[in-house]
């Protein structure tokens, strides 16, 4: 990997400046994408904003950004984009500072805003070495999500494509998918979630393989797919559908035939059940049939000593006497059988007939 400390002035970077709405902001003699379309269409605060300008008129240093060098030459802005943007814009006359707009000034000062010096670190190198680089290098202002930064390092038409499905407020996949996915869609969340389960898991190769394909048809389509067997398997929405791993459980159950009334009399029961810890869970659970999913509520430690002391230290299986943690609280009646996690229903164990009862 290859990184190169370059000083571009301020009418450098403002030539061929133009913001291009939602086809991305660019710069540099149309070389670089300052907000490709990919990212989210942040824009400092009035505040942030002038504070660049503030410190170009005092001649002070802004921070080093940070640019990729693309295969075809061109560069696009990883780090630094707000400011870059700021700038630009109050060269082009876009809003004033301390009540003067950029062509109200002097030519004296308009002249050292223009020559002003930015320190830019350019990096090239493979797509492998780029998305380490930006991960290392992403540790201060607006942070990149891990989504942008693969979205900087496999940048292309899948990727502006995919946007206009995903990564837009309002977008087609937060109006048909909100109800199921957490996140933000201007922050990248809804295309790294929707990537995550066509790829299972694998996302970064899966870009990787589709980063230069005309369009994102593909994963728009198996968006649809999962979104649509999600509301026939389970229709009735609740809060805790958000964030379930439902691209696994759409492409292990899709062909299943599941009782939609079935399925939903069981969730009715487990979101009423004290002892389920995690209510996300229920919906693999009743698919998966994996306790693992809920959490189940654990014996308190008195509910532990009271069992220990009936038992007088005694493992009802195998006979023998142990310490109190040498051994591991129980369901007498499994919990998948009705028990309940309470005094009752609690006994002590010897861990490893505790294991072999639970088939650990």
């Amino acid at each position: 990997m290859n990184v190169t400390l370059k000083e571009i002035t301020v009418r450098e970077l403002f030539e061929g400046y133009e913001d291009k709405s939602e086809e991305g902001v660019v710069g540099y003699g149309g070389t670089l994408d300052i907000r490709p379309p990919y990212q989210r269409e942040f824009i400092y605060k009035d505040k942030q904003r002038d504070a660049v300008i503030d410190t170009i008129l005092k001649g002070f240093p802004l921070n080093v950004m940070y640019w990729a060098v693309r295969s075809d030459g061109g560069f696009e802005v990883i780090d630094g984009q707000q400011r870059t943007i700021s700038i630009c814009r109050y060269v082009k006359g876009d809003f004033s500072f301390e009540g003067l707009y950029f062509h109200n000034r002097q030519e004296d000062a308009k002249e050292k805003i223009l020559d002003y010096q930015l320190m830019i670190y350019q990096c090239s190198g493979t797509d492998s070495e780029k998305l380490e680089w930006f991960k290392t290098i992403n540790i201060a202002g607006e942070k990149l999500t891990d989504q942008e930064l693969r979205n900087a390092v496999y940048h292309g038409p899948w990727v502006s494509d995919a946007k206009r499905y995903f990564s837009r407020p309002g977008c087609a996949a937060q109006e048909m998918g909100s109800a199921y996915m957490s996140g933000s869609a201007i922050r990248q969340d809804y295309l790294e979630t929707a990537i995550r389960w066509a790829s299972e898991d694998e996302i970064e190769d899966y870009m990787g393989k589709h980063q230069n394909e005309t369009n994102a048809n593909a994963l728009w389509l198996y968006f649809q797919s999962v979104i649509g067997w999600i509301e026939v398997t389970f229709p009735r929405k609740r809060k805790e559908m958000k964030s379930v791993d439902w691209g696994a459980l759409y492409g292990e159950f899709k062909d299943e035939k599941l009782d939609p009334k079935v399925l939903e009399e069981k969730i009715v029961e487990l979101m009423m059940d004290d002892d389920v810890g995690n209510k996300k869970g229920i919906y693999p659970y009743v698919l998966t049939r994996k306790e693992k999913y809920l959490n189940i509520r654990a014996f308190s430690d008195a509910q532990k000593r009271a069992a220990y002391e009936r038992q007088k230290g005694v493992c009802p299986r195998c006979g023998v006497h142990f310490e109190l943690e040498e051994m591991e609280a129980d369901h007498i009646t499994p919990w998948h059988e009705g028990g309940k996690t309470d005094a009752e229903n609690c006994q002590m164990l010897c861990k490893d007939d505790n294991r072999r009862k639970s088939g650990k």
